[in-house]
């Protein structure tokens, strides 16, 4: 860290040096290059730019962008037009700056060098292009990006091949982690394997005028344990289910590094992207009862569009019609690989049909369906598959968990053996603390801990296809920094065709 300060100090240094010459050449004391802003206006001044130019850097986010532009369009006034000097304002102005500012061979120009020149054509579309890129990667980055929905886990409510906006500033927009990045990919580079960002720079968390997540919204995230991959899987074998798996088999953590070559690690903003609805924020304490989400003791709200298996017993005098099966419970039964409908093994007349609240009642509704015998599905097995993975204290399940308590910023938790599985990850991990467990006691920073105050406010992420989704229940707690943004609307939706029904829905 402290080579990377002396760097930032340097380049400080180097940059107001170079202003300094600068402003000299141009006939404006030097000392007010030293000023910050007020450089700026003079500049603006001084190019005879429209005075709005000026306010515009006071513009979040943007206007950092609009005094990049000042400062190119002041280079330009020393007759420097081409690429290459304008890359290196942008990229080494503390190196640039200075020639220009003390060589011998630069002089300030003024409008009459601007005016006379014209750009090439082969100029004006790269300077077009440059513009349209900087744009969207701005858009992008803080406003708000396309999302594609790639699994069932939100279904009904979002279905596969849904397009979505997702809005950065409904919860403020974030600041990157690693800004060095190649355009409009999210981690690795289209055709290869190779990483789309570099870290020689890596910023802390930031974000601009940060609103709260409310119960129910749904939202896109940063997969929590996707700080350590196998490439070989992604996101769907997360890497510390594949190490517990493999020291189940007596391996252990050093074996598994020595035997694969694709383990890697990524910051929090490239991550993997989830979609996932916020079932508890802050400071809630949930719990699940026979798949029920309970928060703060009170039973959460079902979505509507959302879906649960049931088993399903007809009376055998009558079956459902193709078009219903597709019109209304939207079930593909020429797909081979479609789940949602499945006469079960050994069964006669019983079957497992998955159905949001108002294709149950539908269902219900036939002479033939005995609806004394309909019955959700739950999953009541499974212990030590779930968060936190302690089968000696906690033997929750998918469909019977918690309760547990959420971690809200500035809010403290006693610390003992039986709820660090909870919260050592959040600690450790997510607040950057070095922890330990020596004699039964927990250490903090090398310091004695029987209990710790959080530094960031905590999520519990659920889908809402329940019995087919990955979620907190299995990798627990989304911190504040790993949040994108809010699911805003369907823009488009694709199934052998396009989904004209959904096509500009708000989502909820």
């Amino acid at each position: 860290m402290s080579i990377v300060w002396i760097f930032f100090l340097l380049a400080v240094i180097g940059l107001h040096a170079g202003l300094f010459g600068m402003f000299k050449k141009a006939g404006i004391e030097g000392w007010k290059a030293l000023v910050p802003v007020y450089n700026t206006w003079l500049m603006v001044k001084k190019m005879d730019l429209k005075t709005y130019w000026f306010f515009f850097q006071f513009i979040p986010i943007a206007g950092q962008f609009v005094t990049i532009w000042i400062g190119i369009k002041f280079v330009e006034h020393f007759g420097r037009f081409h690429l290459i000097h304008h890359a290196a304002t942008v990229l080494v102005p503390f190196l640039y700056f200075p020639y220009l500012g003390f060589s011998k061979n630069e002089r300030f120009g003024g409008l009459s060098v601007v005016k006379n020149y014209i750009k090439s054509a082969a100029r004006e579309w790269v300077d077009a292009a440059v513009f349209a890129v900087v744009a969207a990667t701005i858009i992008r980055t803080f406003v708000f990006e396309a999302y594609v929905i790639p699994t069932g886990s939100m279904e009904k409510t979002l279905l596969v091949n849904d397009f979505l906006f997702v809005s950065k500033t409904s919860y403020g927009p974030r600041v990157p982690n690693t800004p060095l990045a190649f355009p409009f990919v999210h981690h690795t580079l289209p055709l290869s394997t190779a990483q789309s960002y570099l870290e020689w720079i890596k910023l802390p968390y930031k974000r601009f005028f940060a609103q709260p997540i409310m119960r129910n919204d749904v939202v896109v995230f940063n997969y929590p344990v996707g700080d350590t991959v196998i490439r070989e899987f992604q996101s769907e074998i997360n890497y510390y289910d594949y190490l517990r798996a493999y020291e189940s088999r007596s391996g252990t953590r050093d074996m598994l590094f020595a035997e694969r070559d694709d383990i890697i690690t990524r910051p929090v903003d490239k991550r993997e992207n989830f979609i996932k609805r916020c079932v508890g924020i802050a400071g809630d304490t949930l719990s699940i009862k026979d798949g029920m989400v309970y928060v703060n003791g009170k039973i959460s709200e079902y979505p509507a569009d959302a879906e649960m298996p049931y088993t399903v017993v007809l009376d055998g005098k009558g079956f459902f019609s193709e078009e219903f099966i597709s019109d209304e419970l939207n079930i593909d039964l020429q797909d081979p690989e479609q789940r949602d409908f499945m006469q079960l093994e050994g069964m006669q007349n019983t079957y497992r049909i998955i159905l949001t609240a108002s294709q149950l009642q539908k269902v219900k509704s036939f002479p033939f369906v005995l609806s004394s015998m309909i019955m959700p599905e739950l999953n009541t097995s499974g212990y030590g598959n779930t968060f936190p993975y302690d089968t000696a204290n906690y033997k929750w399940s998918e469909d019977n968990f918690g309760p547990i308590w959420i971690p809200k910023k500035g809010d403290a938790i006693e610390l003992n053996e039986k709820n660090i599985a909870i919260y050592q990850r959040a600690i450790q991990v997510y607040e950057n603390n070095q922890f330990e467990i020596k004699d039964g006691k927990i250490f903090i920073n090398g310091s004695p801990a029987q209990s710790y105050t959080f530094k960031m406010n905590y999520y519990w992420m659920m889908g809402d296809n329940r019995h087919n989704s990955q979620d907190s229940r299995f990798w627990g707690f989304v911190p504040e920094d790993h949040i994108v943004g809010k699911a805003s609307l369907i823009w488009f939706s694709w199934q052998k065709g396009p989904r004209w029904n959904r096509i500009f829905r708000s989502i909820k």
